[in-house]
This record gives C-alpha cells, sequence and structure tokens, in this order.
C-alpha cells in the first residue's frame, strides 16, 4: 500500500478545510451544494462524453491501483532469475517445473512456464513484451482519464462561476446581494481547482510513475528468461540484469540453490 497518497490526499484536504475554519466568515460559505453539482456533475459527464463507459468505469480500479499497489522488487528479480539459471545449467529446464510455485508474480510465472514448455526465447519475448505493450496501453488510458477530469473540473468550475455572475448581475437592484452572490460566483472555481489539483492530476502522475516501475520489472523479468532460455550461465544472466539496477545498488548476487 502506497502511504504516501493517502498522507498526501489527508493532508491537503486538512490543510484547506483548517484555513476555511479559521478563516473569515466560517467554512459554512464555502458550502454551496449547486456549486458541486456542476463541477462534479459536469466533469463526470465530459469524461463520459469523452470515454467509452467500460473506460469511465475502470476509474475506480485506476485509483485504486494507486493507493494499493505491488512493484516487484528488482533486487528479488535478480536473485530469482540468478538461482532459475543455476538450476537450467544444473538439471534443465523442466528442473524449474518445480520453482514456479514460488513466484508470485503471474507475468514471471508465465514466462517460467514457457520456458519449461520449451518455447525458445525468441517465441518467449515476442508474447511477453506483446503482454508488457497491452499493460502499458492500459495504464495510458487510465492515466488520459484521470488527466482528462483533471482539465474538466476546472472549466466547469469557470462556468459555476459564469453562471453565478449572470445571476448575480440580472439582480443588480439589490446591492447588499452583490458581495455574497459573487463569494458564491467563485465558489464553483475553488472546487474545481481543488479536484483538479489536489485529486485528478497527483493521482495521474502517481499512475504514470507506477506504471513506468511496472513496465520496467517486466522488462527485467524477459531478459532474465530469454537469457536462461538460450542457456546463459546465473554470471552472465546477472551482468545482464544489472543495467535494470542502479550504481549503487548493484551487488554481488550468487546462486543459493
Amino acid at each position: 500500500m502506497d502511504i504516501a497518497t493517502i498522507i498526501g490526499i489527508l493532508a491537503g484536504f486538512g490543510i484547506i478545510i483548517y484555513a476555511l475554519v479559521v478563516g473569515a466568515g466560517g467554512i459554512a460559505v464555502f458550502i454551496d451544494i449547486p456549486s458541486v453539482e456542476i463541477v462534479v456533475g459536469g466533469m463526470i459527464s465530459a469524461t463520459l462524453i469523452h470515454f467509452s463507459l467500460p473506460q469511465f468505469l475502470s476509474i475506480f480500479s485506476i485509483v485504486k491501483r494507486t493507493i494499493i499497489t505491488k512493484t516487484p522488487s528488482s533486487s528479488k528479480i535478480l536473485q530469482q532469475m540468478v538461482n532459475f539459471a543455476a538450476i537450467n545449467r544444473r538439471d534443465g529446464a523442466l528442473a524449474l517445473e518445480q520453482e514456479i510455485s514460488k513466484v508470485d508474480d503471474s507475468f514471471f510465472v508465465k514466462g517460467l512456464q514457457m520456458l519449461v514448455d520449451g518455447s525458445n526465447s525468441e517465441s518467449i519475448r515476442d508474447m511477453l513484451e506483446m503482454e508488457i505493450q497491452h499493460l502499458q496501453e492500459r495504464h495510458a488510458t487510465g492515466k488520459k482519464i484521470l488527466e482528462f477530469m483533471g482539465a474538466a473540473a476546472p472549466a466547469f468550475g469557470m462556468i459555476g462561476t459564469l453562471i453565478g455572475l449572470v445571476q448575480m448581475l440580472c439582480n443588480m437592484s439589490d446591492p447588499s446581494s452583490i458581495g455574497s452572490g459573487m463569494a458564491v460566483a467563485l465558489i464553483t472555481t475553488f472546487y474545481g481547482a481543488i479536484i483538479s489539483n489536489l485529486v485528478c492530476i497527483p493521482l495521474a502522475g502517481k499512475l504514470g510513475i507506477y506504471s513506468k516501475a511496472e513496465s520496467t520489472a517486466m522488462e527485467m523479468i524477459v531478459e532474465g528468461v530469454c537469457a536462461i532460455a538460450e542457456g546463459e550461465n546465473p554470471t552472465a544472466v546477472r551482468e545482464k540484469l544489472h543495467v535494470f539496477v542502479s550504481k549503487s545498488s548493484r551487488k554481488e548476487v550468487k546462486a543459493n540453490v
């Protein structure tokens, strides 16, 4: 679980709410249901127009992914690959079948299963890279949805402000209501800015970061499995996978099987 996302959202809203409470007029002046309906309803409506219904409904799993995520550890993948390379060199590819149950990554399992089934490195690479491509496309679509919502929220906030200004100008006969009318008109812009800059855009950025990390881990798995399929020794596999690890994190990894 990514605690940073939860802390960031809670802290952001907490700071804003605190500022509203201690400010002049209190938090009550910032509560306006029609403004919320314009911003949230308009943002959702525009998103439904821009994306298909299944894509829109996937927003819940997208947000969940930014909070509850499990990115494979590069050091763990490196150690497993070195172990599997040693087993392959010593006992053959079929001996890896009993090791598959020890792997908790479905993508990794798929690559190992193809290796055990006798697929060559080229076939394994083609199949796994195709899966990586589709994963990146799904994540890119999710990121676009959040970015679109982040752009739509302020736009509908401005629309709500324009509506409020028109309504205020239609009631200029009562000068005492101009101040309160202007405040209500600006609240929609306030809502739109918060939703965009505290929720949608940051979540889109977080999804992009996790997508890149997951894709890198999967590419590491592809290179490792293909190297094992080509019969490379554990040392060669380790050196090949070191390119995915920062120089400061590289260490001597030996087979422990």
